[in-house]
């Protein structure tokens, strides 16, 4: 379908009385997080994901291994606004689409403030595809190693141990104790400048894929003798970790292990930070260190004890954006929303069909209404005996009938009703169907680009759905129209 205005007559739809309002509920979400921050994991169609990357396209990989890597990874915009992460697996990774989905869905539970939460997953022909928050911000390799304008600062490096304890203590507890090839790729800023843990190192290691894809010199020794991983090899890794914010460089634990003990200590440590950092912290980090990197994995320290020692270390209450030196874009909120978008936020159905009754049409007067001569016909003579069988049955909340008529009128109309898509969408959600509620509201918009009530309607499709931070994304945009629609009439 095209964009299309409005050739509809005008009919009177009568009032009915209206029952107590519903009332929401609750939704499923993490406990470490506020309600509706992180949508809830879905299943995602392929087209869908090609469509976020503009076909997967070379300009939008961000991940720093490049193009050519088996398993990259590409900045996404799904089509309600939000910016994903989505990483694009090579085809022999995971033959077995049912595992690979099983397995995202597992990790897809997890829900953490410390993590790059997972939110859905592809498995359409050979594609294997996983969808993650996105972390504007780059990765602590960047931060660390490739830094432009100041080094990275001693507060933020404390923060980053203690921030990623914090996350694989939760893993652990949720019993997801095994990270594959923990790094500083895998430790990412979001748009606070907060440091998160990847979840994409918390899938399986699959046919072709390596737990270990670093140089063998940072390796944990279990791993070269046996080819396992095991949950102390992740502690190993984070001992890596520390070694890297020590010393601002990723040297071989083995060359870092001689040094510590020759005591040569400021030889271990970031000469960009030219001192500016406490000795007993540093020296607490180093030993730390030295104790993650055991040669034998029973005398490694377990996450606790890790959280344990970096948790007294972590005293600095300075927000992580003026710390790295970043700004952050504002979120812009509605300051204001319509009787409409306050029904929608309140999943409130039966106040949404009141107002969307005593609205009628409305909103698409000035759209051409006039019926050509030669348009004069039965059909379209029918055409409106079904718009107003529809309308009476919208009106008397017999939804079931109000979608059969409003489907008969879409197809018979060579230019169908913003109205009309709304109505039926309300009605598909009074009847259950959310998916295909959403797909009317958004042929609304397409109808009438700029019309509040199409992105109230989608917000609220997308909260039954479970898409709480789209479901922001779409009001927020509607109350933005609702301004300018004002502003308009003032003016």
């Amino acid at each position: 379908m095209g964009c299309f205005q409005s050739k509809t007559v005008h009919l009177p739809s009568p009032d009915d009385d209206l029952p107590p309002p519903q009332s929401k509920p609750d939704p499923a979400n993490g406990e470490e997080l506020e309600v509706g921050e992180v949508p809830a994991f879905k299943n995602f169609e392929l087209v869908e994901l090609r469509a976020a990357t503009n076909g997967f396209s070379s300009e939008l990989i961000v991940s720093e291994s490049g193009e050519k890597a088996p398993n990259v990874v590409y900045r996404g915009k799904l089509r309600n606004n939000r910016l994903v992460a989505i990483k694009r697996f090579s085809k022999q990774s995971w033959p077995d689409p049912q595992q690979f989905v099983t397995e995202a869905s597992g990790v897809g539970k997890l829900r953490f403030k410390r993590l790059v939460n997972l939110i859905g997953c592809c498995a359409e022909g050979d594609e294997r595809l996983l969808v993650a928050e996105y972390m504007p911000n780059d990765t602590l390799s960047k931060h660390l190693f490739h830094w432009e304008k100041q080094p990275f600062p001693w507060e933020m490096r404390v923060r980053v141990a203690y921030y990623i304890a914090q996350a694989l203590d939760h893993c652990s507890t949720e019993n997801r104790k095994i990270y594959h090839d923990l790094n500083a790729y895998r430790v990412l800023f979001d748009e606070d400048g907060n440091p998160r843990l990847s979840s994409f190192g918390l899938m399986k290691n699959s046919r072709d894929g390596k737990s270990y894809s670093t140089n063998l010199a940072y390796t944990p020794p279990e791993f070269l003798r046996t080819g396992r991983v095991i949950p102390e090899s992740v502690i190993y890794s984070y001992g890596t970790i520390l070694l890297d914010l020590l010393s601002g460089k990723h040297i071989p634990p083995s060359h870092a292990l001689d040094l510590l003990r020759g005591k040569n200590l400021l030889l271990l440590m970031d000469s960009s930070l030219e001192g500016q950092y406490g000795d007993d912290d540093a020296t607490q980090l180093i030993d730390l260190a030295s104790k993650c990197l055991q040669y034998e994995a029973r005398d490694r320290p377990d996450v606790k004890f890790i959280l344990s020692a970096v948790a007294p270390l972590q005293k600095q209450e300075v927000a992580s954006l003026v710390l790295m030196g970043l700004t952050k874009t504002p979120v812009v909120l509605p300051t204001m929303l319509s009787v409409l978008g306050k029904a929608c936020v309140r999943m409130d159905l039966t106040a949404v069909h009141d107002i969307l009754l005593k609205v009628g049409y409305k909103d698409e007067e000035g759209a051409e209404n006039e019926l050509s001569f030669q348009e004069w016909t039965q059909q379209v003579q029918d055409m409106l005996n079904t718009k107003k069988f529809g309308d009476i049955a919208f009106r008397d909340k017999d939804y079931k009938n109000a979608i059969e008529n409003y489907s008969k009128l879409v197809s018979m109309m060579s230019v169908p009703s913003g109205t009309v898509f709304v109505r039926r969408a309300l009605s598909y959600l009074m009847v259950g169907q959310p998916e295909l509620a959403l797909r009317d509201a958004m042929q609304a918009q397409v109808c009438l680009p700029e019309w509040p009530t199409a992105f109230y309607m989608q917000a609220l499709a997308l909260s039954k759905l479970g898409m709480e931070s789209d479901a922001q994304d779409m009001l927020n945009d509607g109350a933005s129209f609702e301004t300018k629609k004002q502003n308009i009439w003032r003016s």
